[in-house]
């Protein structure tokens, strides 16, 4: 740990700013110190290389709760900026005998849904001709892929929510995003229109009226947004995973009847109890004791309320999508998620861990695709889908096919690779450095770290088998996970300068 150093606000900003445009790939004046970081497009894995790299600056780790507490640049760099003392300055994460105190949220007394919220009495809409779509999400990975399907399934136009200063940025930021995946088209111009709000803000940051007015124009809702990220408690995401639930269920179910489609989590059913058992898609799910991620929290209490609105005569599809790979035809992914750090870390350090995990991650098209198909049934209404990979491949396969690639890479047991990581894993170069408080903190009363929470053992049979049935009648088919597809995420890693030629 370096030595504590004293610095100015001033000069805490100039770092964040120099470093934010860095690591987002834009130039610093595009920065605004004002802004929320949120809105750049930050997830929790590019926060956590931003901690990191204070940390080396600083000399003590600011916890990562920092980014949530003090939302942009100008209010963080003042609370850099504050003498903190050593010892509650400083969190090490440097060893893996972190013990974090056993959770007691009880996510059941959190399941409360404004009694308002409740369609009686209004007219219904179509399901299989939408004119205006409603989107949460647009700036998103999946949610750029959904709006993709959108364009070319139906002749809607896509109203995009999204946090921007007035609608011109918000269309930008759209465009910009789906420019980053290769979706965006020139002659999509004017059936995408940005709606300035957030998730987080009761009535989705809008005014009562032009509440009302977009319940009155929408006929279809998607809704895929969510804050994600793996490092903040519950109490951080709830504003916008639980309660903008809530307000989307209430722009449902507000002058007209509106479908909503909601894109869920398999991360329901993490709860030890459900361990080695099969879980299937209609199955309902009442055990949350040992889920501790607060992402996965939040989606527990969020599908809970999507699922008391459709007791109450919301008409709904829920979607519940596994970890999301690349696109399988392009390769094109976003680089900042979690299972590209891992294994570009893995392929610095040279050592995978030898672990019993299974590979059940679909490629984005499939899921948005199934989506959108799904979404359009009227059979639909009411299920709820599973996503999963119907041939997941095991973590050793990975690491045959990284090997074969020319990589030098070895499997070493958990214990011997968490020391590597510990011991030999000391700079922000290496993605491992910046993912050590998910990968080593410890958590339930066994003092299991989150990848001992997700081993093969501890985890259900997500059955997939009743959504195969329903997209049969498509052309919509999950591709294989196969050396082929791994080749062409790798080249497209590579090409992007993600991963060097081995």
């Amino acid at each position: 740990m370096n030595s504590k150093h004293s610095y100015s606000a001033a000069d805490i900003q100039v770092w964040l700013v120099s470093n934010l445009a860095e690591l987002i790939g834009v130039e610093t004046d595009e920065i605004d110190v004002h802004e929320h970081l949120e809105n750049y497009g930050l997830d929790s894995a590019q926060a956590m290389i931003l901690v990191s790299k204070l940390e080396k600056m600083l000399g003590f780790q600011p916890s990562p709760l920092l980014l949530w507490h003090y939302p942009n640049i100008a209010a963080l760099s003042q609370r850099l900026a504050e003498d903190l003392p050593e010892e509650s300055a400083i969190q090490d994460t440097t060893t893996a005998s972190v013990n974090t105190p056993v959770q007691t949220l009880d996510l059941n007394a959190e399941v409360v849904l404004d009694p308002i919220i409740r369609p009686d009495a209004l007219p219904p809409v179509s399901i299989t001709e939408p004119k205006h779509i409603f989107l949460t999400g647009g700036t998103g990975y999946l949610g750029a892929f959904i709006i993709r399907e959108l364009l070319q399934q139906t002749n809607a136009d896509i109203y995009c929510l999204v946090r921007a200063a007035n609608p011109q940025e918000g269309k930008s930021k759209l465009v910009k995003n789906l420019e980053t995946y290769a979706i965006w088209d020139e002659k999509y111009q004017s059936r995408i229109v940005p709606v300035v709000g957030d998730l987080a803000l009761p009535l989705l940051g809008m005014g009562a009226e032009q509440f009302q007015i977009l319940a009155a124009n929408i006929d279809t809702i998607y809704h895929s947004g969510a804050l994600l990220n793996y490092v903040f408690p519950y109490s951080a995401l709830k504003a916008a995973n639980v309660l903008g639930t809530q307000e989307v269920l209430r722009l449902a179910s507000q002058i007209k009847l509106k479908p909503v489609h909601y894109v869920s989590s398999v991360a329901v059913f993490e709860s030890p109890a459900y361990a080695g058992k099969v879980v299937k898609e209609q199955d309902d799910f009442n055990h949350w004791e040992g889920i501790f991620l607060g992402y996965s929290q939040t989606k527990w209490v969020a599908e809970k309320l999507v699922k008391l609105a459709r007791d109450r005569g919301l008409p709904v599809t829920i979607h519940r999508p596994p970890l999301i790979s690349g696109d399988s035809e392009t390769g094109i992914c976003n680089t900042h998620d979690f299972i590209n750090l891992m294994v570009k870390g893995c392929l610095q350090m040279g050592y995978f861990p030898d672990v019993e995990y299974m590979m059940d991650m679909s490629p984005v098209d499939y899921v948005s695709k199934a989506i959108v198909y799904l979404s359009m049934q009227p059979s639909s209404i009411g299920k709820a889908f599973h996503l999963q990979h119907p041939q997941p491949a095991p973590l050793s396969t990975l690491i045959k096919w990284v090997q074969s690639f020319g990589y030098p890479v070895k499997a070493i047991p958990y214990e011997q690779w968490q020391a590597e990581l510990i011991n030999n894993v000391s700079s922000v170069d290496n993605p491992l450095y910046t993912l050590r408080p998910f990968l080593l903190e410890r958590w339930s009363d066994e003092q299991l770290t989150i990848p001992d929470l997700y081993l093969q053992a501890r985890r259900p049979h997500i059955s997939c088998q009743e959504t195969l049935q329903a997209l049969a009648g498509s052309s919509i088919v999950c591709p294989p996970i196969s050396s082929e597809m791994f080749m062409t995420y790798t080249a497209y890693l590579i090409q992007t300068g993600f991963l060097n030629v081995a």
